[in-house]
């Protein structure tokens, strides 16, 4: 293999792509949200500068992928944080755990997303739509809300999943040092809103070590909604260099 062909591979190993290098498109997205009020203090020392906090709000997301160009049906979870950079309005990324292998390293090279390994589940039981989120055998996140209790306006559900993201880029050096330590953006294009619900729901979280979501802890909760798409994600773009600000 020449230079100019290992160039061409996006990640290890070389003969053996764990994604295409293409946006992703979304088939059958299906998100269970829910806003929590937190504590501002809490939230103020995971979110980094330059972004700037309005609210102490938590959104706390399970998106179990329909269908996902490259990587097939797979869930994921995490937690999102209302934020505003360069007078925009959009969210922090802050956590996310998925059950599938290939689409957590997309994220981590590829992108900028933080996510991990982790168990997350989305099922409907007795009349509530339930989110879990597992560590090994121990869990980590409980959500439920009452299944398809009001409809929520299609324009209501498209404004909640279409805001801009931010998330931090590092890419660790050979020495312990950084080589890339980067703020980005990216959005969510091409959205078809198929289902809007909202209605009553309830949150726990369970502090642990390696998910340590319940450092955010829920003090009341805000609203809920059960949303399901089809959508694009954008390439992320660098929009601050932590390695260079002063």
């Amino acid at each position: 293999m020449r230079s100019a062909d290992v160039r061409r591979h996006a990640a290890t190993p070389l003969t053996a792509p764990l994604y295409p290098l293409r946006a992703a498109r979304f088939t059958d997205r299906e998100y269970l949200n829910v806003v929590y009020r937190t504590d501002p203090q809490a939230l103020r020392a995971v979110v980094p500068e330059p972004l700037e906090i309005d609210e102490p709000l938590v959104r706390f997301e399970v998106m179990k992928m329909g269908d996902a160009d490259g990587f097939g049906p797979y869930t994921e979870c995490g937690q999102v944080i209302p934020v505003r950079f360069d007078g925009e309005h959009g969210e922090y990324l802050h956590a996310m755990y998925l059950d599938h292998f290939g689409a957590t390293i997309a994220g981590r090279e590829l992108s900028a997303y933080p996510k991990a390994i982790g168990s997350p589940a989305l099922a409907v039981e007795q009349g509530a739509l339930a989110g879990t989120l597992d560590w090994g055998s121990q869990r980590v996140a409980t959500a439920t809300m009452a299944y398809k209790w009001q409809p929520l306006a299609r324009e209501e559900a498209r404004s909640q999943i279409a805001v801009p993201t931010f998330a931090v880029k590092v890419v660790p050096g050979y020495q312990g040092d950084l080589r890339v330590c980067d703020l980005t953006r990216t959005e969510i294009t091409d959205i078809t809103v198929k289902e809007a619900w909202t209605g009553p729901a309830r949150l726990q979280l369970f502090a642990h070590v390696m998910a340590p979501l319940a450092d955010l802890p829920v003090l009341e909760i805000v609203s809920a909604s059960h949303i399901v798409t089809d959508l694009t994600l954008a390439p992320m773009r660098p929009v601050y260099d932590f390695l260079t600000a002063g």
